[in-house]
């Protein structure tokens, strides 16, 4: 018996120091919210690049700079006189043009898939064009005003990649673009510095389409990621009162699959008995790895989870929860507490707001019912986040929550909501 007892606890003492170990590595720090996220949820989130409208958006990009590029050859043939020597700009156009040709039948050909290759040969055609056409309108004598319109139709081709490529590209593209138009436009000889009009509109429209694109463009995926992460978190709502979340559920899985195939070889004989020293450390550190997730199962309720895992949760919203009373709510009030947080945390995402909540402690109980309903108070304080400025919807989500009261301090904030949940000594 004494020998039993004994190597029980230095098994619990050891369990309890990895439990230690690894809350000091996996904690995040209480200032600044550090998380992973899942891998089902990193591809989710991804998926706003082929799918979800994206392609579509990546359409509307191109065939609105199609239009501008109609335009600028439309210009090009009205002052098609006004040149000098309109040979090397006539020589822009044609390669531009081709370029386009071979760059649409090659994406037909290959299922609407943009080869790698192809941006940077459009980068080098690009640049080939609009040093020919800004050659032609610096070299050219007569007095009619001649303008770079080709140089300005390499914008509107680079806005067509603004759906495949990294924002960074395309801006550092778009600025080098600008860049050499402004600085032929300096390098004319003027009489009258009114007379750069034109030039900053030519430049205008090579550079506005490719921003407005990356603008519109960085907004709908955002709007697709918020959207994306709003609906798995909501998977959280479902949980018991304890359990493990989703970044957990993966790690859980990868490590049964480990112990599993460990067992197989076993069993099969691929590996013999007793166990080399390195497999058995391998095993020692699954069983504790496994032992690990789930005490941390029975210590963590569903909105740490859905707070820790959440891209736009996380960073925002500060959770006090000592006592795991956040399970204890019903499905209508973890679905209206989310909401709210949410909707507080997408006003807030401008203004780099924060949210905390506060969950108890529990209220002593009176009245004739006082056995079957658990009273604790939820405190919402905010930061940054001004009472004009919270959605409607917000305070209707909150009354689902329970009883509020409200009052602002230091221009935010701050929400007191009297809950009231089902005794879970009655369940």
């Amino acid at each position: 018996m004494t020998g039993g007892t004994t190597t029980e606890a230095v098994a619990d003492l050891e369990l309890r120091r990895d439990r230690r170990r690894h809350r000091r590595t996996a904690e995040p720090s209480p200032r600044r919210t550090a998380f992973r996220r899942p891998e089902r949820t990193i591809k989710t989130t991804k998926a706003n690049q082929s799918a979800l409208g994206g392609r579509h958006l990546g359409i509307g990009i191109m065939l609105s700079g199609a239009v501008s590029i109609v335009f600028l050859l439309w210009r090009f043939a009205i002052q098609w006189t006004e040149y000098s020597s309109p040979a090397l700009s006539l020589i822009a156009w044609l390669i531009l043009l081709g370029f386009i040709a071979v760059a649409l039948i090659t994406v037909r050909r290959t299922a609407l898939a943009v080869p790698p290759w192809l941006f940077p040969a459009t980068l080098s055609i690009g640049a080939i064009v609009a040093a020919l056409d800004l050659v032609a309108c610096s070299l050219n004598t007569t007095d009619q005003g001649v303008y770079p319109t080709a140089a300005a139709a390499v914008g509107a081709l680079l806005a067509a990649f603004i759906i495949v490529r990294e924002t960074r590209d395309i801006l550092i593209a778009t600025g080098v673009l600008a860049a050499a138009m402004v600085g032929v436009a300096l390098t004319k000889e003027r009489e009258w510095m009114l007379t750069m009009a034109p030039d900053i509109l030519i430049t205008g429209l090579a550079v506005i389409p490719p921003l407005l694109g990356v603008f519109i463009v960085h907004n709908f995926r955002r709007m697709v990621q918020l959207e994306l992460d709003l609906v798995l978190v909501q998977s959280t709502v479902s949980q018991p009162r304890f359990a493990v979340g989703m970044l957990a559920s993966e790690e859980l899985a990868r490590l049964d699959l480990d112990a599993e195939q460990l067992l197989d070889d076993v069993a099969e004989g691929r590996i013999q008995l007793p166990l080399a020293p390195e497999l058995s450390n391998r095993a020692s550190s699954l069983a504790t790895q496994l032992r690990l997730h789930l005490i941390e199962g029975r210590t963590e309720t569903w909105l740490h989870h859905a707070v820790t895992e959440s891209e736009f949760l996380a960073p925002a919203v500060r959770l006090n929860d000592p006592s795991g009373l956040a399970g204890l709510l019903s499905p209508e009030q973890r679905d209206a507490l989310l909401l709210t947080i949410w909707l507080l945390v997408g006003d807030a995402a401008r203004s780099a707001a924060t949210v905390s909540l506060t969950l108890g402690p529990i209220s002593p109980s009176r009245g004739v019912t006082a056995d079957r309903r658990v009273r604790f108070p939820i405190e919402l304080t905010t930061t940054g986040v001004p009472q004009r400025r919270v959605d409607p919807e917000t305070w209707q989500a909150i009354r689902v929550v329970g009883p509020y009261t409200d009052s602002v301090r230091d221009g935010s904030l701050r929400v007191d909501i009297e809950c009231s949940v089902d005794n879970p000594a009655d369940a």
